[in-house]
């Protein structure tokens, strides 16, 4: 439990921030005026008076500073009038939080114009009734092939029910982190691909005389979505969450989840990998020789090895040799509340926008690392620059690119419940030696219940 304990307190400092390279210069992204449907033509136009916007965000240091210039770089450059107030709500959990005390006390003259949310307010988003959608917007202000510009996958993640309820901002996927010196001190030239490569690298290095474990990590829901994924199956039904809410879990008589615990007990019964809470610092230390991560860490790992060792990036570890490529998409989008103002709803998808225009996504992972959602901000000399010095940012994109659709993130109403609950259970069978099949079982009564008592308090 102290291990678990240990590793809320890293992933909190994980979310807290990302690193990043200097920010490059941005382009002012100017717009044209939205055209309108002939039911909304006898609304004001934008233009036509100022308009004021609330903006709660979740970007923190580089990410933070670069969030504050695009704010005042949008209210200096817009044609329209238009004014963002930018507030920071701490962490997305955090800002989510808030979003549900206000929804629940029906404070919704207090609800932002736009907020930017990650999966633990999708769904309160979608319940909220104060969703103005990006479907909603495009609706209102036709853009004929508009999304096209967007990687689908990335747009996908924040789709419910068939409806795209807003619009990539900071969008990554799972990638494996390898120390190259180590890998050659095993006599190893490439990344290891699933779980079994992780036991016979160990086993390489043990006979180099080296004492070093590979891998450092407890499963959670996103991690094991992504692995059932690879398996063809999802953790929950409804795809993961997507297309309705989530009700019953979808990997057990498939016998995914028990194929995955599986492959996972033997790594760790071959002395591979430490049942402990992921951490960069030991990767960084030279302590492991791999680690999955946020491919957004990939500039922040870079600077921090500092050359001590080289570092290697390579797709997400498999489970095994049937399984596929790929993994999920992860981040954040920016989402619309319905403010019943024509013209700030108007404002606020001016806003968006901008936000996920080709120069800004651009510019954003130059100086964070995140993936660029729009496919424009490829050919920018900013982001060509940037695969150019570190090519190994390159290999999230394609990833990206590569990953089938059954390999979703998964949405459910308790997120954080599940989030935890997968951790403790997967930990317990490792510690406790219970057999897969076993933690299986628990696994399904744990996580069927926190669907159960959700269902029954949101009915």
């Amino acid at each position: 439990m102290k291990k678990l304990f240990s590793l809320v307190l890293v992933l909190s400092l994980l979310l807290s921030g990302c690193g990043g390279a200097a920010p490059a210069e941005t382009a002012p992204v100017q717009t044209a005026a939205p055209e309108t449907t002939e039911a909304a033509a006898t609304e004001p136009v934008l233009g036509s008076a100022p308009v004021n916007l609330t903006f709660w965000h979740s970007a923190s240091d580089e990410a933070g500073v670069l969030m504050d210039k695009y704010i005042a770089e949008f209210n200096a450059s817009n044609p329209y009038g238009i004014t963002v107030k930018g507030i920071y709500q701490g962490q997305y959990s955090d800002a989510t939080t808030l979003l549900k005390t206000l929804l629940s006390a029906e404070n919704y003259s207090e609800l932002p114009d736009v907020m930017q949310m990650d999966a633990t307010g999708k769904m309160a988003y979608v319940n909220s009734g104060k969703a103005f959608t990006t479907q909603d917007a495009l609706a209102a202000y036709p853009q004929p092939g508009f999304l096209e510009d967007y990687l689908p996958t990335a747009l996908t993640n924040w789709q419910f029910a068939g409806t795209q309820l807003g619009l990539p901002f900071a969008t990554s996927t799972t990638v494996t982190y390898y120390n190259a010196d180590l890998l050659s001190a095993a006599g190893w030239d490439k990344a290891p691909d699933t779980f079994a490569d992780i036991s016979a690298l160990y086993a390489d290095l043990t006979a180099a005389g080296r004492t070093e474990k590979v891998l450092q990590t407890i499963p959670n829901s996103p991690t094991l979505a992504n692995w059932l994924g690879q398996l063809g199956s999802y953790l929950v039904n409804n795809r993961n969450g997507a297309d309705g809410v989530a009700t019953a879990l979808d990997c057990v008589d498939s016998g995914a989840l028990e194929t995955f615990l599986t492959a996972w007990k033997a790594m760790y019964d071959s002395g591979a990998l430490l049942n402990e809470g992921s951490s960069s610092d030991l990767f960084i230390s030279g302590g492991v020789a791999v680690m999955t991560g946020s491919s957004s860490n990939v500039h922040s790992i870079l600077t921090k090895v500092d050359g001590a060792f080289e570092v290697g990036v390579a797709p997400y570890l498999r489970v095994n040799a049937d399984a596929a490529y790929g993994a999920g998409v992860s981040g954040s989008c920016v989402v619309m509340f319905d403010s019943g103002d024509s013209l700030r709803k108007a404002a606020a998808w001016e806003f968006v926008k901008y936000l996920t225009s080709a120069e800004v996504q651009a510019d954003f992972a130059a100086g964070t690392g995140y993936i660029p959602a729009h496919k424009g901000a490829m050919d920018t000399a900013v982001y060509q620059d940037l695969i150019a010095q570190y090519p190994q940012y390159a290999v999230a994109y394609q990833q990206l690119m590569d990953t089938p659709e059954t390999i979703t993130s998964v949405t459910v109403g308790p997120s954080k419940d599940f989030y935890y609950a997968v951790m403790q259970g997967v930990s317990d069978m490792l510690e406790y030696d219970q057999t897969p099949a076993e933690a299986a079982e628990i696994l399904e009564d744990e996580l069927t219940m926190l669907l159960e008592d959700y269902l029954r308090s949101n009915s």
